[in-house]
């Protein structure tokens, strides 16, 4: 089956759906990196010991894997809409509450109850703009969800560097500034509909073809609604399907990405980038505006994403995106090893692994998971690699600083290249292209019911 195209497509309505579900994404990553800054001035405050401070960074993280857990069972049961209306208000109540925190303990509590915001969004978001998406710009669309993620990084970036100086409140706004995206994002949810794909797993097709035939137009709608319809029909508890061969086989492949992209290194750079300057040989102010050129950086190389992801695919842009993070961090371990660590040189290491990182991996990533689910499943199986991200993420994050502590930079960034090289032959060996087709394409797929071309596997 061709997909629609581009010209059939009312694209501000789309872009109107993708954009406000992918906002989820400058929340994720507002709340992920505003630690980043934040960390310095929140250790002086609470006077915390080594231990403690990376507590003070992982719990967002770990409540995030709770999040995310749980998540896809709401999904399913109530949609995509109204629990990403209960994420936005989680997200207002918990960066107002972080932000006046009078104890360590209350903060590790408000901000774990953040995560659970942050990891709940990261399964809602990119299954939104998955399931509103046309084949022939979902790629795209996907990529809002990676720029808005990079948005919200850089914003927290500015605010941290532009509020360092703001004496002993400094950190406390700069967690409370989380509110006004959060609301923001709530009033547009409130303004979009239900995704056609749940609307008809739900019953209410009438509904799911109207918002169809507003994105594509009568034809495609009625054909688009045909193919759900049939997707949906004569199956087992969505528990239980994921116990079926095809998806069983999409889900081994999810999990091992879900680690790999973890593994090598993205978040560790990002939460600990003023220490690795500092360590670097730059003082905390040169090492904050550093690390506003790196959001600064990101944001720009993420919009390389939106030209290619359709046009080369998701294989192709993983694998090269994979071997330049390889290449990235095994300069950043040569310069530790040779005894050349200093400002300059990290700062053009870190940037060229962000140059590959940001437009090839994060917006494929965040684009392939959703879509590799067939749709009776996707909330429940959008679960393992979510979950498996997130828990991958708060490992390394809290691991980072006591492995540069116990083997050193030049080991560390080593270990980490050789998880991104892994992470290429893996796509190389084991994942199918998904450019162009259509989710129900993708599960005829995996279940050996269909092979089209581009999604025969590696043999």
């Amino acid at each position: 089956m061709e997909s629609p195209t581009p010209a059939k497509t009312n694209l501000p309505y789309l872009f109107f759906l993708g954009g406000t579900a992918a906002l989820g994404g400058l929340l994720f990553g507002f709340d992920a990196a505003i630690i980043t800054g934040a960390g310095p001035f929140l250790e002086r405050h609470f006077q915390l010991s080594p231990l403690k401070l990376g507590w003070a960074f992982s719990c967002l993280l770990y409540g995030c894997v709770a999040g995310s857990a749980i998540t896809g069972w709401i999904a399913d049961k109530w949609g995509r809409r109204i629990p990403l209306l209960w994420v936005a208000v989680l997200f207002t109540l918990t960066s107002l509450a972080t932000g006046t925190a009078q104890t360590f303990t209350i903060f590790v509590i408000v901000r774990t109850l953040g995560g659970l915001a942050v990891g709940g969004v990261s399964v809602l978001a990119p299954m939104y703009v998955s399931e509103v998406s046309p084949p022939a710009v979902r790629g795209r669309m996907g990529t809002l969800y990676q720029l808005s993620i990079v948005m919200g990084v850089l914003v927290s970036y500015c605010i941290n560097y532009y509020l360092r100086d703001l004496g002993d409140w400094n950190w406390r706004w700069m967690f409370i500034s989380g509110v006004i995206p959060s609301l923001a994002f709530f009033l547009l949810v409130l303004r979009a509909p239900e995704t056609p794909r749940y609307l008809i797993k739900a019953g209410r097709p009438a509904e799911a073809l109207e918002i169809l035939t507003r994105i594509g137009g009568a034809e495609s709608a009625a054909l688009s609604s045909a193919e759900i319809t049939a997707s949906l029909t004569g199956r087992r508890t969505p528990w239980a399907e994921l116990n079926r061969p095809g998806i069983r086989r999409a889900l081994a492949v999810s999990f091992v990405l879900a680690i790999l992209v973890q593994a090598s290194g993205v978040n560790a750079i990002v939460d600990y980038a003023p220490r690795i300057f500092q360590s670097a040989g730059w003082k905390i102010d040169a090492a904050l505006l550093s690390t506003f050129v790196m959001g600064i950086a990101s944001f720009l190389f993420t919009l390389g994403a939106f030209p290619i992801i359709d046009r080369f695919g998701r294989k192709p842009c993983y694998i090269v995106g994979s071997l330049g993070m390889t290449a990235a961090l095994a300069g950043l371990a040569a310069v530790a090893h040779t005894g050349q660590f200093t400002g300059p040189r990290v700062l053009v290491l870190i940037l060229v692994f962000l140059v590959f990182f940001t437009p090839c991996i994060g917006p494929v990533f965040w684009t392939l998971m959703p879509e590799i689910f067939p749709n009776r499943v996707r909330g429940e199986a959008m679960t393992v690699p979510v979950l498996t991200q997130w828990l991958a993420n708060a490992l390394v994050v809290n691991l980072f600083p006591f492995a540069v502590a116990k083997m050193g930079n030049a080991a560390t960034f080593g270990f980490l290249a050789a998880m991104a090289l892994t992470q290429a032959l893996f796509t190389w060996r084991f994942l199918p292209e998904t450019k162009g087709k259509t989710l129900e394409e993708i599960e005829g797929f995996w279940e050996g019911r269909l092979k089209p071309k581009n999604l025969k596997p590696e043999t």
